[in-house]
């Protein structure tokens, strides 16, 4: 018996946001009206999912007989061409499945139906003879008007019970009647309150309003000094976005934690921006993804995973702290957002602005051979003066036994409070200690699923991992040698000072900053509250405090140990303990008062702290190139690391070796490895690692896919790629 013909349609490719290489074919028939860029609802094996027509298919492939049909076509707009060929990009420069980068562009799949309906009430017209119009019913009618509202507006414009709502409605006054949406922004108004610039300021700003008015791609590093007004001169770049009627998407590093920047933006614009990171509401990213997805929602401030979403005529794009590592995504799809940002605004004809006091070398590097434009702010707004950096050599004046201030900035903090002002004190370590360990045995409390000392947090009652999350209580007792009450904490974290700070100074008001005691915008935003109505006098805080806060009564900042973060290794370990401490230093002084910062280091000859103090970013960074340069390290070359990695160690180490022994070969290029990583062990996986390196003119992804082509890996053990890594933990 022949089979039914086919019915009419073509054959088309659907991507799936699942962890697929490739796009499926499936049959379109003529009666779905979807295009390239279509969301779509098709089969897959027993079930049914969401998916993006990419393109047609050839002719060829699997028989045209067997090819499923698509479902159904999503009321949604479609993704439009740019962003198909970003997840493409992205995949392929990640060597990541282009459905897995597709998933992130689809991080609300609820967006693609219809929003639902919003019920309201309509006034009958003519109204109906005999119904009763009591008073309250009168100002009711006079309130609805001939619009249409919920119950509960005409309620609260007329000044009547919800009672008399449903009165009018029972005598038929009114009728049920569907609600016209509104916008879920509010659109912001470039001309609403613009500042008042600087010179050199208004310099800057004319050069981004160009950038974004031409419509073209192009890249530009604006620098500045802590308190140079950065944030005012992107910002008109922004306003002009939205004078071109296009859309604009800012960057942050911690956007759950940057309110004075919302509220900022808030006072320029009239309007606040659209949000997109990980605390919102299910809800709220399904509205602002379709907001996003038709053009509503003008500005967008998010976190690295908003450069995903659905813009339809993207005209800006602002990456703010753009050394910041938090735009390093290490899971899943192993990408950086300040690179991929530029990749996108090329894609989409946008242009792009890079933001920081401390700019990574990679950009200045940029900068420097013509990539990108630069712009620079030497100056703080305002008139007021950078602050004073001095190095305190705890070699010459230690802290007394049992603490961790040295006598020079207890002085200085104790001055610094007597003239009603308020004082920073910073470590890059939360918790009360970072080890513990038994006096009697020599016991140290480590994480039984990774390479790492549990951490305590006294106020808890706990002990941590700050690595895979960990817990447990402190114990009484050594589990190893059973000694009670012999368990000390070795070192100081943020809780550790405070507790200090409180036996030094018992009238000082004081707040911790860090990300367990700041946990979301509405805890930031109470806090910065505090500090700006001085209700705090001393300030203890981790990296979250060096972030864009711009207090004005803060003159003294102290940083406990100005050395964390410059051992281990680590290729930028002495670049990333300079921009944090450069970024710390600028909390201090930003009004009209004086500000100091006190560095706390065994090692004050170093070049980091010796730039620091004379306030030589550019000499650092110059030092750093020449260091690199003639190894072909990073911005001189490339590097990709492989991280291999199972539960069974064995598996993990024979894997490791496969691949080291496969390693390539070619002119400069060169692996080490294989070794165990650093954290050899990490949520209870076993860890390897390899890391290729490379001229920096040479395309590593072919290399890495013939690399890991040629090994056959066991399905129990996993390899990473990290193209272009920042970390080598």
């Amino acid at each position: 018996m022949a089979a039914p013909p086919r019915k009419a349609g073509r054959r088309i490719r659907v991507l799936l946001p699942l962890p697929l290489a490739e796009a499926y074919d499936y049959w379109l028939p003529a009666d779905v009206p979807a295009g390239p860029g279509s969301f779509v609802e098709v089969p897959l094996g027993g079930r049914t999912t969401l998916g993006v027509v990419w393109e047609d298919a050839p002719e060829g492939g699997v028989a045209e007989g067997r090819l499923r049909d698509v479902i159904a076509l999503k009321p949604a707009p479609p993704m439009h061409k740019p962003l198909r060929e970003f997840v493409d990009w992205v995949a392929a420069y990640t060597l990541s499945p282009a459905g897995a980068v597709l998933r992130m562009a689809m991080a609300a799949p609820s967006a693609l139906d219809e929003p639902a309906a919003v019920a309201g009430w309509r006034a009958v017209q003519p109204r109906p003879e005999g119904a009763r119009i009591t008073p309250d019913r009168a100002r009711a009618l006079e309130a609805l008007g001939t619009a249409t509202l919920p119950g509960t507006e005409i309620s609260r414009r007329a000044g009547v019970s919800p009672g008399v709502v449903r009165g009018l409605a029972s005598v038929g006054l009114i009728r049920p009647a569907s609600m016209p949406r509104q916008a879920a922004f509010p659109r912001p108004d470039p001309g609403h309150a613009p500042p008042v610039l600087a010179e050199a300021q208004s310099r800057a700003a004319e050069a981004l309003v160009r950038g974004v008015a031409a419509h073209a791609f192009g890249v530009t590093l604006l620098e500045g000094v802590t308190g140079s007004g950065k944030t005012e001169v992107y910002l008109d770049a922004v306003a002009e976005c939205l004078r071109q009627g296009r859309q604009a998407l800012v960057l942050l590093p911690e956007i759950a934690l940057s309110t004075q920047w919302l509220t900022r933006f808030e006072r320029r614009f009239g309007a606040p921006p659209a949000l997109w990171h990980s605390e919102l509401t299910s809800r709220t990213r399904r509205v602002t993804w379709r907001a996003v997805a038709e053009g509503t929602a003008p500005v967008l401030v998010g976190a690295r995973s908003a450069l995903f979403l659905p813009f339809p005529d993207l005209g800006l794009i602002v990456v703010d702290e753009e050394h910041e590592t938090a735009f390093k995504q290490e899971e899943g799809v192993i990408y950086h957002a300040r690179d991929m940002a530029v990749v996108r605004a090329r894609l989409e004809q946008a242009a792009c602005v890079l933001v920081s006091a401390t700019p990574s070398l990679e950009s200045v590097t940029n900068a420097k051979d013509g990539r990108y434009a630069r712009l620079a702010l030497p100056q703080r707004h305002g008139g007021a003066s950078l602050p004073e950096i001095r190095a305190l050599d705890l070699r010459v004046t230690p802290p007394e036994r049992g603490r961790f201030l040295a006598p020079p900035l207890v002085a200085a903090i104790t001055e610094t409070l007597a003239r009603g002002e308020q004082a920073m004190l910073f470590l890059n370590r939360r918790g009360y200690a970072p080890l513990t360990l038994c006096r009697t045995c020599g016991h140290r409390m480590q994480c039984p699923n990774c390479t790492a000392w549990l951490v305590e947090h006294r106020a808890q009652r706990r002990l941590l991992c700050h690595h895979c999350g960990h817990t447990a209580p402190t114990p009484p007792a050594c589990p190893e040698c059973g000694a009670e009450h012999s368990l000390v904490p070795i070192g100081p974290g943020v809780e550790r000072i405070q507790e200090e700070v409180a036996e030094l100074f018992p009238e000082a008001r004081r707040l911790v900053m860090a990300s367990d005691t700041i946990p979301g915008p509405a805890a930031a935003a109470e806090a910065a509250r505090q500090i700006e109505a001085r209700e705090v006098d001393l300030i203890i805080g981790t990296q979250i405090v060096a972030k864009g806060w711009h207090f004005p009564h803060l003159t003294l900042v102290g940083v406990v140990d100005a050395d964390l973060g410059l051992g281990g290794g680590d290729l930028r370990a002495a670049e990333r303990t300079m921009q944090l401490l450069h970024q710390v230093a600028g909390r201090a002084g930003r009004e009209a008062a004086q500000g100091r910062v006190l560095l706390q280091s065994f090692a004050p000859d170093h070049p980091v702290m010796a730039a620091l103090m004379a306030d030589d970013l550019p000499g650092f960074l110059d030092a750093e190139a020449a260091q690199r340069a003639p190894g072909h390290w990073p911005p001189f070359g490339r590097l990709a690391a492989l991280i291999v990695s199972s539960e069974d160690a064995r598996a993990a180490e024979r894997a490791a070796r496969d691949l080291g022994l496969a390693a390539p070969e070619g002119e400069g290029v060169q692996v080490l490895g294989p070794a165990p990583a650093p954290l050899a062990l990490l949520r209870g996986r076993h860890r390897h690692r390899l890391l290729l390196k490379a001229p920096r003119g040479v395309r590593v992804q072919p290399i890495l896919r013939d690399w890991l082509g040629r090994v056959d890996v066991p399905a129990n053990v996993r390899v990473q790629v990290d193209v272009d890594p920042v970390g080598f933990l």
